[in-house]
């Protein structure tokens, strides 16, 4: 399994974590927002997903990822 820490702009509240971490777990990885760092860690298998999908998958939600 391969852990990435995501800076992603624009989450501000709870519908936030719950969009973003639900984008990522319908992808097959597991995320944790952290709403105070602005950050997203995600555990992936990159066999199975890519950083680039999860990343697109996030800003489908309508927020930016920086890193």
């Amino acid at each position: 399994m391969t852990k990435v820490v995501l800076n992603v702009k624009g989450m501000s509240c709870g519908h936030c974590v719950n969009s973003v971490e639900g984008a990522v777990k319908n992808l097959g990885a597991a995320a944790k927002v952290d709403l105070a760092a602005g950050s997203v860690a995600v555990e992936f298998d990159e066999n199975a997903v890519t950083l680039e999908t999860i990343k697109e998958a996030i800003e489908d939600q309508g927020y930016d990822v920086v890193s």
